[in-house]
Formats: structure tokens, sequence, C-alpha cells
């Protein structure tokens, strides 16, 4: 009976990384280009799966149908373009978003933010009711940095990164757990774990803590042979702000925040729908001191 529980388990446990490595093939794509039609029957099969067991892996693995993942990914992209890229028209918005027209497009939005796109463009209630501040640590740490000068940048040509990793749910010290899964691998694969980089997929802005999504990477210099929890994909390559910060837990937030809305739009760049990312050479995860000292690296290109 043991040795048939163990078989069970075991048997769960493959099934399970697979739908996970399968799930984020899907995501990596999803995030590639979120203004192309993205179907979940075409998303169903680079899964290797029927559309009907897509659905449900999907949502069994990410905690939410893939059609409510697809739009709030686009509406918090948007969110962004509205408020950093003044030159571009709404429907230029909706567009880059993966919208055909205006009206379907101000209706999602309206639906996630309470707001038409025109009203939070003009708002300055993103800039107020930031979710991250229902934090009271990261809301200490805003107080104190919030008129702390940005430092200077470097505009650099960044090359393409392969990298191993691990999705995570939520920014907070919850992160720690995907840091250290990803480290297990890489001791029991034999790789070098001092290339770390994470990449930063929502604006803690305006979207809860909680439902923020953060990818944990370490460079490899060959494939993964066997994916499951752990994947593999590319970090492209690309112009890239990059800013060099410092800090202890609860402080990096707000000094994102400073550069995303009082660096960049006065920088005569747009930020990319690509995830900005950081290249840690202190990780505040894997310290007991919770210390951090980084490179910021956001995706940019000029007007034209």
């Amino acid at each position: 009976m043991l040795l048939y529980m163990s078989s069970y388990a075991i048997r769960v446990k493959m099934q399970t990384s697979q739908q996970t490595s399968r799930i984020n093939d899907v995501l990596y794509f999803i995030h590639q280009d979120i203004s192309r039609e993205l179907l979940a029957k075409e998303l169903a099969a680079l899964a290797a799966y029927s559309e009907q067991h897509f659905h449900r892996v999907f949502k069994a693995v990410v905690g939410e149908p893939v059609h409510h993942y697809i739009r709030r990914t686009r509406m918090e992209f948007a969110a962004n373009q509205l408020m950093f890229d003044a030159k571009s028209s709404v429907l230029d918005v909706a567009n880059k978003s993966g919208f055909s027209s205006v009206s379907s497009f101000s209706r999602a939005f309206k639906s996630t933010f309470d707001m038409s796109p025109g009203v939070w463009r003009k708002s300055e209630c993103q800039h107020q009711n930031k979710p991250f501040l229902a934090d009271k640590e990261i809301t200490a740490c805003y107080q104190r940095l919030n008129t702390m000068i940005i430092p200077k940048c470097e505009l650099i040509e960044l090359p393409q990164q392969h990298v191993a990793y691990v999705r995570h749910q939520g920014y907070d010290r919850s992160i720690a757990k995907a840091w250290q899964i990803l480290k297990t691998w890489a001791n029991i694969q034999g790789r070098d774990f001092s290339q770390q980089f994470g990449l930063h997929h929502s604006n803690p802005a305006w979207v809860e803590l909680k439902k923020c999504r953060y990818v944990a990477c370490i460079s490899i210099d060959y494939p993964i042979l066997r994916r499951g929890v752990v994947n593999s994909m590319t970090i492209p390559a690309g112009l890239h702000a990059v800013f060099k910060l410092q800090g202890i837990y609860g402080e990096l937030l707000p000094q994102l925040s400073n550069i995303l809305e009082h660096w960049l739009p006065t920088s005569g760049y747009k930020m990319l729908s690509t995830p900005a990312y950081v290249h840690y050479h202190q990780n505040q995860f894997l310290t007991k001191n919770e210390k951090f000292e980084l490179d910021f690296c956001l995706p940019i290109s000029p007007f034209y």
C-alpha cells in the first residue's frame, strides 16, 4: 500500500510539473507581444492540450482563467502607456494593448480602473492611491524616499539573456520562496547561481501587491533538458535605461515608482511592453540583512 501511494504521489508530482512547464510556455508567449490576437485555441495548441483541458489546467496553475489573465495584463500595460506616453493617442494605446476599437478598450479599462482612459490620463488619483502604500513598511520607506533625487542612468544596449526561471505572484517577502526553489535546482544541476535577475511584470503603483507578477531568474549557458517548475526563456535584448540602486527591503518599490513617475515622463523615451527587470549584485531575498544592490533595467525606445 505504501509503495502504491508513493508511486501515485510521484506520478501526480510529475504531472503537476509538466503542467507548470507547458503553461509557462504559454505565459512566455503572451508576454512577448500582448498586442497580437491571443486565441485560446492557439494557446492550447502551444501547450499541447485540447482547448477545454487547457482552460482547466491554466486556471489551476495560474489561479485565474486565461482570458482574465490576458485582459489584466493588457490593462496593466495600457495604464502604464496612458500615464507615461502622453504623445500616443488613446487609439494608439488601445491598439498596442490588443484592442481594435476605442469603445471596446474604454469599456474594458473602465471596468478595471473605474474610470475612462481619458480621465485616467488626466487624473492624479493614480499617483495618490498606490496599492503598495497598503503595506506599512513600504509606506514608511516611500515617505522617507519620495523626495530623494533620482540617480543618473546610463542608456545601454543590453544583450539578450538566456535564463532559468521560477514564476511567482506577489511583491513581498514570499518572493524568497521562488529564489530558494531556483537555488536548490541550481545546486542539484551544478549550475552557476551568481548571475541573478528579477523580472517585474507589474506596476505596483496600481496593481495590488498580492497580484503583481515576478519572475526569479539566473543566467544559464546551456539548455535545460528537463523542465518543470523551473523553466527557461530569453530576456530580450535592446535599449535600456539602467539605474544603479541600493537599499533595504521595502525601499525598492518606492525607488522604482519615483523613476517611472518622475524620470520617464520627461526623459524623451517611452517604455516598451517587455518587462523591466533588475540585475542583482546583492539580492535582498537571499541575505539575512535584506539589503539589495542592483541595476534596474527599464526597456525603452525613442518617440518616433
